[in-house]
């Protein structure tokens, strides 16, 4: 039994990872049942008994993309410490982030999805963005929370906008020089960073 429960979990997950680099990739309009169950390499009948709906799926999307981004946080500021701000926006404005759209980051992939729909997902959208942005506040000094708070939304929002222009530039030599210049941005206005081992200490 145990050995079935397993297959399943597996199973499972695999159909999320699918359907979800399926509305990063082709956005929510763009993909219908059929080709998200396709993507995952099941009927269209096993894609309803999982997730319900279309909407249904997108929801554990959306949810599963956002974690991926709460449990990177951490990490960037483990590793690197101090310089985890420059890591962190490094990776994301780099080429193989930029190109790679269906398995990257789903703050730039699934936000404008996300205007499109009902107040419920925006409820789940803002309470997964605001443990984010907590986070990457935990690794900024400054003189208060709000402070860190505030330099934390200001660098979330150009590096969500700004891995999206670049994507949408043709020429790959403008694309980087604006990663470059969004990049700096970004890192400016982070401002002083602080070691993860020092969060604790932060009020």
């Amino acid at each position: 039994m145990r050995h079935k429960g397993i297959n399943k979990e597996e199973t499972r997950q695999k159909m999320v990872t699918a359907i979800s680099s399926g509305f990063r990739k082709q956005g929510y309009a763009g993909i219908g049942v059929d080709g998200l169950a396709k993507a995952a390499g099941v009927t269209s009948g096993a894609f309803y008994s999982h997730f319900g709906s279309k909407g249904g799926a997108f929801n554990v999307a959306l949810i599963m993309g956002l974690d991926e981004v709460i449990e990177a946080i951490p990490t960037f500021q483990r590793e690197h410490k101090t310089e985890w701000v420059e890591a962190f926006a490094s990776y994301y404005l780099g080429r193989p982030h930029r190109e790679n759209v269906d398995s990257g980051c789903a703050m730039a992939s699934l936000t404008a999805e996300v205007v499109r729909f009902d107040e419920k997902v925006h409820i789940i959208f803002e309470e997964k963005m605001i443990i984010i942005a907590e986070l990457i506040a935990q690794g900024l000094s400054g003189e208060s929370s709000e402070e860190c708070s505030a330099r934390a939304w200001s660098m979330l929002s150009i590096l969500i906008g700004g891995v999206n222009l670049t994507r949408a530039m043709q020429g790959v030599t403008f694309s980087n020089d604006i990663a470059d210049s969004i990049k700096l941005t970004a890192v400016n206005i982070a401002g002083e960073t602080r070691s993860v081992y020092e969060v604790s200490s932060m009020n």
